[in-house]
């Protein structure tokens, strides 16, 4: 038993080296002097995140990622609450069947959907833009938003509601005052998950997106180039530090409206 619980902490130690090391490699090569990667180090030098700031098509990119992000986020939360607000408080004809179709981005390969879109737009007579990848990436974070507010509203306490009617309150008054402060941290965690998931995403957004790309886009095509390789990873390190003080600050807000969800379900 001691050796199988020493092999099993090897295998997790040697795992997580394996999918990490590549991020904390990342910082390390973007403040290398030389052009050419390489350990030890040339030199230590920030020329490269200089470079950066006078990409005008880098900003032009970032920014049609932010929007894209935004946008797609908020719009898969919002189909996401109301298709798990349906599944979880009634109960109609073909409903898993339904369900199934919504959850389907989840398994089937990205390469597929983008193509399957592609050609549904083109069919279409649609001009490829900003638009159509937001339309993408809406039907890629719907799944995770309609599971995320699933258990969200799966968790609620259904006496609050029924009591909140009997008060006299209609059917959008209590789900404006009692159930939306109730399943806020799943609103909060879907519109992370989903922000993150848009901003990061490559494929969709390679097939769908016109002649303004999108960050992943750029870089994708700044990685054919040797010399464009520093600045690249330089880009890299900025998005990793943003990421993680992102992901840091909402999952410290989520806790806190967690906390204040939890004292407003018993009542306190």
């Amino acid at each position: 038993m001691y050796k199988t619980n020493k092999l099993l902490k090897i295998f997790v130690i040697g795992f997580l080296i394996f999918l990490y090391a590549p991020a904390l490699l990342l910082p390390i090569f973007s403040f290398n002097s030389s052009q050419v990667i390489s350990f030890p180090l040339s030199g230590f030098s920030t020329k490269w995140f200089g470079q950066l700031l006078n990409e005008d098509t880098l900003h032009d990119a970032l920014l049609n990622s932010l929007i894209i992000a935004v946008l797609s986020s908020a719009l898969a939360t919002m189909l996401g609450t109301l298709t798990a607000r349906a599944a979880s408080r009634y109960k109609f004809f073909g409903q898993k069947v339904t369900m199934g179709f919504i959850l389907l981005p989840l398994i089937l390969p990205e390469i597929i959907l983008g193509v399957c879109l592609l050609t549904v737009l083109i069919q279409l007579g649609l001009n490829l833009s900003l638009w159509t990848v937001v339309l993408g990436h809406t039907l890629l974070i719907l799944p995770f938003a309609t599971l995320i507010m699933l258990s969200a509203f799966n968790n609620l306490n259904i006496s609050l509601e029924e009591a909140s009617l009997d008060l006299g309150m209609n059917a959008w008054q209590t789900f404006y005052k009692i159930i939306l402060p109730m399943v806020t941290p799943g609103l909060i965690s879907s519109l992370l998950i989903g922000f993150v998931i848009s901003l990061d995403e490559f494929i969709i957004a390679f097939f769908l997106t016109g002649v303004d790309p999108t960050l992943p886009v750029y870089i994708w095509s700044q990685l054919r180039f040797p010399a464009k390789l520093p600045s690249t990873m330089a880009l890299g390190t900025i998005l990793l530090i943003v990421s993680l003080i992102l992901v840091s600050f909402f999952e410290y807000y989520r806790r806190r409206i967690e906390k204040y969800s939890q004292a407003l379900s018993r009542g306190k």
